[in-house]
């Protein structure tokens, strides 16, 4: 027999976290995709608590909460095996549902306040060459049918070529088609950005348009599916595995990395840190400040092949 289910959030409790998921949507603007993922971090989080107390948990539950049931919570976590990252990303998650539900006057908590997130690896970029993201918009044009080989260029070009997140792209309307000098974009929480638009995303777009066999109109999606519904990232990322295969390109070669290689790329030739900082929607410039360490890595490996000191170095 299976591990039975464990009981269910009470009423009460249900309420509050339907309100919650309803501000995520509404007041954060996040994108159902990561509103999903935000209520599986919870609903983990409170079939935790089921288990730990015996009973399904509700709101006078969460206020009599110790600082070492979350701490038990994180070592389950832990113990589990799953990456650093993902526990910090749940954490966060749960901290935001207890202030959602303290500023509301439902639950007030300050155990939680108590918990440090596990030190994360500091990352840095991983962009694709000039000539590895010329190679991946070249070979995007050979799909299997024309329009969706059309789209999926249009698509790869917006990101390297305007530095979108793949979700920008996509949330896109036919509206908001990107036909003359400047893309308004909205990101990360609701924020809206201008960037500029290069004579070939343009015409990558266009183009795509003039195969598009669906009528995109208006408050309709730019970019769409074989069956006409909006275009969703798993099948650009599907996309980009493909081409990864094809091109012989690292497991880092993700849609995420053109927009990584728009700003790496624009670093290396001059471009301004603050420019790319608002360029790239980044609330902070210390974000952005990893680009220059993308580039500093690249100069010293250049360095290290280039210079005769350091062939000698290296030849002993």
């Amino acid at each position: 027999m299976g591990t039975p289910s464990p009981p269910a959030a009470d009423p009460e409790l249900e309420v509050g976290i339907r309100a919650w998921r309803g501000w995520l949507a509404a007041e954060r603007r996040y994108s159902p995709h990561t509103v999903k993922a935000y209520g599986r971090d919870l609903a983990a989080f409170l079939e935790f608590l089921a288990h730990h107390f015996g009973q399904r948990p509700g709101l006078a539950a969460l206020r009599a909460l110790k600082t070492a049931d979350f701490r038990a919570w994180l070592a389950r976590e832990a113990g589990t095996g799953k990456a650093k990252v993902s526990i910090a990303r749940a954490l966060s998650v749960v901290r935001g549902f207890f202030r959602f539900l303290d500023q509301r006057g439902l639950v007030h908590n300050p155990a939680i306040a108590n918990l440090r997130s596990p030190r994360l690896p500091r990352s840095v970029p991983r962009p694709l060459s000039i000539a590895e993201a010329k190679a991946t918009l070249s070979s995007a044009a050979g799909s299997a049918m024309p329009w969706v080989a059309k789209r999926n260029v249009a698509v790869l070009t917006l990101l390297y070529g305007c530095g979108l997140r793949i979700g920008e792209a996509l949330a896109l309307n036919r509206d908001q088609a990107p036909e003359g000098e400047a893309l308004r974009v909205t990101g990360k929480g609701g924020k809206e950005r201008i960037v500029p638009v290069l004579d070939v995303v343009r015409q990558a777009v266009a183009d795509y348009l003039a195969a598009c066999p669906f009528p995109l109109r208006g408050a309709g999606p730019l970019f769409v599916g074989s069956r006409g519904g909006r275009l969703q990232a798993a099948i650009v990322q599907k996309e980009m595995r493909r081409l990864r295969a094809g091109l012989n390109l690292p497991e880092t070669a993700t849609p995420h990395a053109l927009r990584h290689s728009f700003a790496t790329h624009l670093l290396a030739g001059g471009g301004d840190l603050r420019a790319i900082q608002e360029l790239l929607g980044h609330a902070s410039l210390t974000t952005t400040q990893r680009y220059t360490e993308v580039d500093e890595n690249a100069l010293r490996v250049v360095y290290e092949k280039a210079h005769p000191r350091a062939r000698k170095k290296a030849r002993g």
